[in-house]
């Protein structure tokens, strides 16, 4: 039996077009999830594994669907390859039901994790390169420091309940807290 394997990371995204591709690729079942790849526990993906016998194969649209590292993209293809089954992956024309298809699995899935890495060193790189230029990244603060001393004359001086200085200036407690 073919099984289709689907994947996107939010909800706000859609199947559709991985769907229309397993269904074109002969497909008879396909499981789909909606959660990030770097999540290992994945329930559609469990159910497909528990469900896998020998002689099927899991397809997927592009092997980057199944798993975000090298490390889990073998794990489960061996997984995959215990129960007697096989993978395909679509874009990557991967099969490795043949011998040359399981060489040219491992060769893809090492030049994805190489990219990936190289991808978070050069991420690295740009974020230490422009804190050296006095730029920080990350979210502005809620508060300025005029309405943060603010605060702070509210609480102290005139003993007002964290809650009440939240809504009045717009923010969390938890926010009014920090300060």
């Amino acid at each position: 039996m073919i099984i289709g394997y689907a994947r996107v990371s939010t909800d706000d995204q859609n199947l559709d077009a991985q769907l229309d591709a397993l269904d074109a690729s002969g497909a008879e079942r396909v499981f789909a999830d909606k959660v990030s790849g770097s999540i290992r526990s994945r329930p559609e993906l469990d159910r497909l594994l528990d469900q896998l016998r020998s002689g099927d194969v899991v397809v997927v649209t592009k092997y980057d669907r199944l798993a975000r590292s090298l490390r889990d993209l073998l794990e489960i293809v061996e997984i995959i390859k215990d129960r007697g089954a096989g993978f395909r992956s679509l874009a990557e024309d991967i099969d490795t039901t043949t011998p040359a298809g399981r060489l040219i699995f491992h060769v893809f899935a090492s030049i994805a994790q190489f990219e990936r890495e190289r991808i978070s060193e050069r991420t690295k790189e740009g974020l230490e390169a422009a804190r050296k230029r006095g730029r920080v990244g990350g979210r502005p603060p809620a508060l300025s420091p005029v309405q943060r001393d603010e605060v702070l004359r509210m609480r102290d001086e005139e003993g007002r309940r964290l809650s009440e200085i939240a809504e009045l200036f717009g923010v969390s407690a938890k926010t009014v807290r920090r300060t």
